[in-house]
């Protein structure tokens, strides 16, 4: 795996794993703009949306998420010297009131007039302010343990968390000197 910069700042990283042709950050929001793949996706989750969210009408429902796509990709990639990735960004766990070393966390949408957001990034925390993005899913669930896509998100968070930690990589200077000296960026 190797880890793209989003941001010119550095504030905003994503994983390009291996044997993907861009980074993770990329194909989510590709796949969020995609209407067939929204299509495809809601149709074979619409008991969770129909029963979780009330709403019954995929059209709606991707329509819903290529707007909200849109409005967050627009706050992600706010590019103003005082944009603030903290206020996006959460503890992936409610029950976490701390800070950790490489945290786990979660952004997602302001939602619509219609519903809470139901898009999710997921990231590691290199530092306040810094993050490294590792996935995300549409999330139609109370937790991300209830389905097979949220889970592989999950599982995609510890992998590089791990990754990073079994490089050394436990903060910002420590992913500065992992992006020299390994990519050579």
């Amino acid at each position: 795996m190797t880890f793209d910069k989003i941001l010119e700042d550095k504030r905003l990283w994503a994983v390009k794993y291996d044997g993907d042709n861009s980074n993770c950050f990329d194909m989510l929001f590709s796949s969020w703009y995609d209407m067939r793949w929204l299509l495809s996706f809601f149709q074979e989750n619409l008991a969770d949306l129909t029963s979780f969210f009330h709403i019954t009408d995929v059209y709606e429902a991707v329509m819903d998420t290529i707007d909200e796509a849109k409005r967050l990709e627009c706050v992600m990639m706010d590019i103003t010297p005082d944009a603030n990735l903290d206020i996006l960004f959460k503890h992936l766990e409610n029950s976490r009131f701390s800070e950790m070393t490489l945290g786990r966390e979660k952004a997602y949408g302001d939602g619509s007039y219609r519903h809470q957001s139901w898009l999710r990034i997921y990231a590691i925390k290199i530092e306040p302010g810094v993050y490294l993005v590792t996935g995300g899913a549409i999330k139609l669930t109370a937790t991300m343990a209830e389905r097979r896509h949220t889970l592989e998100e999950l599982a995609k968070l510890e992998r590089v968390r791990n990754y990073l930690l079994d490089s050394g990589v436990y903060d910002l200077d420590g992913f500065n000197d992992y992006i020299d000296n390994e990519q050579g960026n």
